[in-house]
């Protein structure tokens, strides 16, 4: 393997699924602002998911429609003036 090509800022994390409310231990160099206390009683960064392997319709077989932020409406609402303001300018 080839010398300092892959980053050395590894540290344990917390990942967590929010829309399962289910968080397991791993290795990250993500950065985050939010920590979280662990079964061992330590403190780790948390990371938090919106969608995993534990959540995700391919790995569970069950289509599951997860709208945290109301993304679809966002997209829509956004849109929508967009395409009003360009045939208001032609």
């Amino acid at each position: 393997m080839k010398k300092d090509i892959h980053p050395s800022n590894y540290r344990t994390v917390i990942f967590k699924d929010i829309s399962l409310d289910k968080a397991w231990l791993g290795k990250s160099t993500a950065n985050t602002k939010e920590t979280l206390k662990w079964e061992d009683g330590n403190e780790y960064p948390l990371i938090k998911l919106e969608i995993s392997n534990e959540s995700h319709p391919f790995f569970t077989g069950k289509v599951k429609l997860v709208d945290t932020a109301g993304r679809i409406d966002k997209f829509k609402k956004r849109y929508a003036t967009k395409k009003k303001e360009d045939s208001a300018s032609e």
